[in-house]
């Protein structure tokens, strides 16, 4: 088992030796994604954006919610004082309105990942461009995800830097 382990770290030794060397003559830098993404300051306009646009589809289903609602807690507080018909009507009543808050919540969900998904690949446009600016000014050879890395100090993260250009560029 040792023996194995001296084998392993003997290889691994052998491989990153060349590349430490050569890596040391070039400008390798990280960069946090999900945490340019939290820190962009077009990530609240565009989701005031969205809000505005899908604003009164989403008012009209929460109505629809507490209607249901509604209808629910005066079938289940007033049933033993309805008569059969009552029962039955507002029983329709319920399921009716279900169909249609289902039908129209997923309508709502599907257009509203739709949209969000079409701003956020405008926005990894606008991150990916200023990050191949920001390459070309400092003269960076190899940009790694910081998601794909072990380990990577703090002085190798161009993370702030990014959302700094991308602050300017807004």
């Amino acid at each position: 088992m040792k023996k194995a382990l001296n084998s392993a770290l003997l290889v691994m030794s052998m491989v990153l030796v060349p590349f430490t060397a050569n890596a040391a003559a070039e400008k390798i830098v990280v960069v946090d994604m999900q945490r340019v993404f939290q820190q962009l300051p077009q990530r609240e306009e565009v989701a005031k954006k969205i809000e505005a646009e899908f604003g009164d589809r989403m008012a009209e289903v929460r109505g629809m919610q507490e209607s249901l609602r509604s209808d629910m807690e005066k079938q289940q507080k007033d049933a033993a004082l309805m008569s059969a018909q009552q029962k039955t009507e507002l029983a329709r009543k319920i399921e009716s309105a279900q169909a249609d808050l289902q039908l129209k919540g997923k309508a709502l969900e599907e257009d509203l990942r739709a949209r969000q998904n079409e701003e956020q690949n405008k926005l990894l446009g606008e991150v990916e461009a200023a990050l191949k600016v920001l390459a070309d000014k400092e003269k960076y050879d190899l940009i790694i995800q910081r998601g794909a890395v072990v380990f990577a100090s703090e002085k190798t993260d161009i993370s702030d830097k990014l959302v700094e250009a991308l602050s300017k560029g807004n």
